[in-house]
């Protein structure tokens, strides 16, 4: 059976939504390397914080901060479950959602069949979410293990080489872990412009388009990232010297 011109345009919509969501998370990792970005310049402070952990015997601020940190990741897991849920509840009454889409602007008419098909994709989007988040927390785990065998301060049997390496990989460890965290927003995201798609297939890739130059503003060029670089320090004024 041949595909008609609208067919043709969602499938077209769908490639251009794939394309860009991998071409972007591949080409911020490649540019990440060697230029400054939210993902390298935390790694940087996550090494200093493993570097000052070493230096304090009470660990207990360092073990709520992994915590804090795991229990954003499960709040959007817990989250996406829900958005799942409501998912495949639609999916049992695509018609009265068609229905109520048919009154509004700019909407496409189509078959039952293609909003079940749009419907899974956002279902899949979700999926691999909740897989991204879970995955996040378990990472999380393992970093809040690692603050736990931690040398202390007093085991001098441990040498300086092997603190520092203990640091350089618990910090890549939690980096990891944000990694992952970083993923599933990216993935939230591009589920939201997925959303566009049941109006008509060219709003999806403006959209698409538009989620992609908001994450490299947000990633590459953002006003905390600035900061982070580069913090300006008031200049001290050298005593003067006192005139008898």
């Amino acid at each position: 059976m041949s595909l008609n011109a609208h067919q043709w345009l969602n499938a077209l919509a769908f490639v251009w939504f794939l394309g860009l969501w991998g071409g972007y998370t591949l080409y911020a990792n490649w540019r990440g390397r060697d230029t400054a970005c939210l993902a390298s310049v935390l790694h940087l402070y996550r090494v200093d914080w493993m570097r000052r952990l070493l230096l304090r015997d009470n660990r207990i601020a360092d073990a709520s901060v992994i915590g804090n940190l795991e229990r954003n990741a499960s709040f959007f897991a817990s989250s996406t479950l829900i958005i799942l849920a409501g998912i495949l509840t639609l999916l049992g009454s695509t018609d009265r959602a068609v229905s109520v889409l048919a009154d509004l602007p700019l909407v496409h008419p189509v078959s039952k069949g293609m909003s079940e098909l749009k419907l899974l994709c956002l279902a899949v989007v979700f999926v691999y979410t909740f897989f991204t988040f879970s995955w996040c927390m378990r990472q999380y785990n393992f970093a809040a293990i690692l603050i736990g065998s931690a040398p202390m301060i007093a085991e001098r049997h441990v040498t300086e080489l092997e603190r520092k390496a203990f640091a350089e990989r618990a910090a890549r460890v939690i980096s990891m872990a944000a990694n992952q965290f970083n993923l599933g927003l990216r993935a939230y995201y591009f589920g939201l412009a997925t959303l566009a798609w049941f109006l008509n297939p060219w709003c999806f890739m403006l959209v698409t388009a538009g989620v992609v130059l908001v994450l490299y503003r947000r990633e590459f060029h953002s006003s905390v990232l600035q900061v982070m670089v580069y913090t300006p320090t008031p200049a001290v004024e050298p005593p003067k010297e006192k005139v008898e």
